[in-house]
């Protein structure tokens, strides 16, 4: 009777997504320029991208990437359901049952992440430069009071 029994479970988990495509999937992330620094709010991180992780199917998470002279960017990764993940469940169906169908349920094999790959477009700092003999900084548009003072019209003497 154990062994009907064993071979009843085998036969249920082999149609179902957890079998045929695991609890975790790859995320590979990457950013421009390359060699940022990124963290995940699960715990992952890699020093420099690119760089890839196994991630639980289930996990939703933020990736922070950070560079020296660029802004920070955060990416959040979402879970949707993916094409082969669903025709696993489905294949519960015709071989797994309820059973099949519960353990894909609980283990989000059916889900894929999104975006994947997660890739930062990173922005570099904006700097004041050093100061020209107007006084306004290089590469910076004047000061709001000189702009008004440039374009407000000049009175012109009547005779």
């Amino acid at each position: 009777m154990r062994v009907i029994a064993a071979a009843a479970f085998a036969g249920a988990l082999g149609g179902c997504a957890t079998v045929t495509r695991g609890t975790t999937d790859q995320i590979t992330v990457n950013s421009i320029p390359a060699a940022a620094e990124a963290q995940t709010s699960l715990g992952h991180s890699c020093p420099a991208t690119p760089c890839t992780w196994d991630v639980s199917r289930k996990a939703e998470f933020v990736v922070t990437f950070t560079k020296d002279g660029y802004e920070s960017m955060q990416i959040p990764v979402a879970t949707r359901i993916a094409g082969s993940g669903a025709a696993g469940f489905a294949g519960n169906v015709l071989v797994g049952g309820l059973i099949g169908m519960g353990v894909d349920a609980a283990t989000g094999s059916t889900l894929e992440h999104y975006p994947n790959p997660v890739v930062a477009t990173l922005a570099p700092l904006r700097r004041s430069g050093p100061a020209d003999r107007s006084g306004n900084r290089r590469g910076l548009a004047p000061r709001r009071r000189d702009v008004d003072r440039l374009h407000t019209p000049q009175a012109v003497p009547t005779s």
